[in-house]
């Protein structure tokens, strides 16, 4: 699309239960940092968090939220992933976390020292 926020993110299936849900809230609650582990989770969680605001609660459906910057997280303190495509909506995702030009610095290390990308590839944690 020409204009980010026109693109049309496609769906995927969650499940979130009563008992991660209360670990959500407890975590958050005592202080301390929820790291999602890959993109599926942050969606997952940020879509719970938008929908149902805090504390969370169980429910299951779908997500096709399209994180990208100015997005304001709601749930997450951190997450772990690997390292995405240039020009994808999961590198949109990384630069709403870290930052856009944090991002493209952290992309560039990457390209120089031959890092692997896509699923199978290095990760990186952002907090």
């Amino acid at each position: 699309e020409d204009e980010i926020a026109d693109h049309k993110m496609h769906s995927e299936w969650y499940s979130v239960s009563e008992e991660t849900a209360k670990l959500i809230h407890d975590t958050k609650a005592a202080g301390h940092r929820v790291i999602a582990v890959g993109t599926t989770s942050c969606r997952t969680l940020e879509t719970l968090g938008t929908r149902q605001g805090l504390p969370l609660h169980e429910q299951s459906g779908y997500t096709d939220i399209f994180i990208y910057p100015g997005y304001q997280f709601k749930v997450l303190d951190g997450l772990i992933t690997n390292f995405h495509l240039p020009e994808s909506t999961l590198i949109m995702l990384i630069a709403a976390f870290y930052g856009y030009d944090k991002t493209m610095a952290a992309y560039k290390v990457a390209v120089e020292e031959k890092y692997r990308f896509f699923s199978f590839g290095d990760a990186m944690f952002i907090r």
